[in-house]
């Protein structure tokens, strides 16, 4: 009796597991296939990871369902009644829309000075995903022509912040805040925006950034809006599926041997024939043998897989066209801080959604006591209104640095900077229409008593958060990340080996759950027609 094709998907995420599910549960594959799911980590998920802090649920991981019309995350959420919940989660009222900005110093800034650099923030950014025209930006647009070769978002944003100065030359006469000149205040402002904006792409400069690709990423349309289950929910259904045994956790890849087009001597054929062409070796020293496997592991992954000083992941090594895409793609760390308030006595603390603004240069007066890697988050809010939990973002190098402190380290830090921002200011701040800026005074220390912090970038199974276009990269980078091995249709003893899946083998939706979860039905699919299992 000929084997069973097997199939061994490696990563229990959501790529992995919504491959897993469509292979299984296809009309007539059920009994076709020897399935497994592999999963070097104690846990499904992958890097969606509900948890719990402090009594409200939280997540580690994948926080958002980006626009709910035509989402199959959010499909499956209302399918499985995972969108109530009797317990209290994470941006259970959604976006905060009216956050108090304060800058170094302790002023509240009013906004007569935020919501002009808000609003250009804004359509730079639709300007760049090409969702506006250049005139709804500034009046003289002519800067947005490019003097051609690669343009990075940092570089775009930073001449649409000079045009807009250069179309105010008015600026130098609106007077002084405090120890603020009214520019740097702005230059500021607009520092923090750019910081937000890099913890929604994973990257840590923006200038790392390509502009061109950011037409290409699509978005889904209707509100945004997270899982009152928790998005760990949706991985549970679709595990659900998937009989005992499938699943297999703590089986963490050491290497995948493989067999490329000629790779093999004819005079071994009759024992090749003989054998499945995919064999993965296991940490543990055993090993399983595949006719197909779906790698769905983080570029992150891949990036230390394919570099010859971290020990190569893939035997043979993986062709140059392909090595050079996952070189190239950008791959970043985004991290979250989550404390909790000190209560006084029983009464539930109030505390703003603050944006925070700090000082660029070393040689303004700041604030001695707020280290680097504090200056670069932009925000401190309650998860949900009223919350005693506040939540707080970090990209790049501050977001690595975060890993390696102490939670006593953290609460000194983030309390003794909270509470000079909040203190009552030594100089009233004037906006341009006179008014005075005022300080959100609490009049005492504020002071967190517990932190949690997610560690994605030194967690060996993902390396990091997600995947983004870098500068040299292009989009077509993540269709070549999705390309099976063996990549000639014909002349191959054993096709499609090696597949891959994840978010950033999907080329519109990178960086998202719904990327990862379309790439997982993508792969399935593609074996499903290889063996003629197509569903009408």
């Amino acid at each position: 009796m000929a084997k069973k094709p097997r199939i061994v998907v490696i990563g229990a995420g959501m790529a992995g597991l919504t491959a897993a599910n469509k292979l299984y549960t296809s009309t007539g594959s059920k009994d076709m296939f020897e399935l497994f799911v592999v999963e070097g980590g104690d846990r499904i998920g992958g890097r969606i990871n509900t948890s719990e802090f402090c009594g409200d649920r939280i997540e580690m991981g994948a926080t958002w369902i980006h626009g709910i019309g035509g989402s199959p995350v959010h499909q499956i959420a209302e399918k499985i009644n995972a969108l109530e919940s009797d317990q209290p989660w994470e941006c259970m009222d959604g976006f905060c829309d009216e956050p108090t900005t304060v800058a170094e110093g302790g002023f509240e800034l009013n906004a007569s000075i935020v919501d002009p650099i808000s609003t250009l923030f804004k359509n730079l950014m639709e300007f760049a995903q090409r969702n506006v025209n250049e005139e709804s930006i500034v009046a003289d647009a002519t800067w947005c022509s490019r003097n051609g070769g690669n343009e990075s978002v940092g570089a775009f944003l930073r001449r649409g912040l000079d045009a807009y100065w250069d179309s105010r030359k008015d600026f130098e006469e609106l007077g002084s805040y405090g120890e603020w000149s009214r520019k740097l205040l702005e230059e500021s402002v607009f520092a923090m925006l750019e910081n937000t904006q890099r913890t929604y792409t994973s990257t840590g400069d923006l200038f790392d950034l390509d502009f061109e690709a950011e037409s290409e990423y699509r978005m889904f349309p209707g509100e945004e809006i997270t899982i009152s289950q928790g998005y760990l929910s949706i991985i549970k259904y679709l595990s659900s599926a998937l009989p005992p045994g499938v699943v297999q956790l703590d089986r963490k890849v050491d290497r995948i041997e493989w067999q490329p087009q000629d790779h093999h001597c004819r005079r071994h054929q009759r024992q090749v024939d003989d054998l499945r062409p995919v064999k993965i070796h296991f940490f543990d020293g055993s090993f399983m043998s595949a006719d197909h496997v779906i790698v769905t592991v983080s570029l992150g992954v891949l990036k230390a897989g394919t570099c010859k000083d971290s020990g190569m992941l893939f035997s043979p090594p993986l062709p140059s066209y392909k090595t050079d895409a996952i070189s190239r793609l950008g791959y970043g760390v985004v991290n979250k801080l989550f404390l909790q308030l000190s209560r006084n006595g029983n009464k539930k603390p109030e505390f703003p959604s603050l944006q925070m603004v700090f000082h660029r240069s070393e040689s303004q007066l700041r604030h001695e006591k707020i280290p680097w890697w504090m200056r670069r988050t932009a925000s401190l809010s309650p998860i949900y209104s009223n919350s005693s939990v506040l939540l707080s973002w970090f990209a790049g190098k501050e977001a690595l640095e975060l890993e390696t402190l102490s939670d006593e380290e953290i609460i000194n830090v983030v309390s003794t900077m909270v509470s000079s921002l909040l203190a009552k200011p030594h100089k009233e701040m004037k906006s341009e229409n006179g008014s005075n800026g005022s300080c959100n005074g609490t009049g005492s220390e504020v002071r967190f008593v517990k932190v949690l912090k997610t560690k994605w970038g030194s967690d060996p199974l993902f390396l990091g958060s997600y995947s983004y276009v870098a500068v040299g990269s292009t989009g077509a980078d993540f269709d070549t990340m999705a390309e099976p091995l063996p990549n000639s249709p014909t002349g191959v003893h054993h096709p499609l080996q090696i597949l891959f899946a994840g978010e950033a083998t999907h080329r519109t939706h990178y960086s998202t759950t719904h990327g990862a979860y379309f790439s997982g039905l993508r792969e399935a699919n593609r074996l499903l027609q290889h063996y003629h299992r197509v569903e009408a």
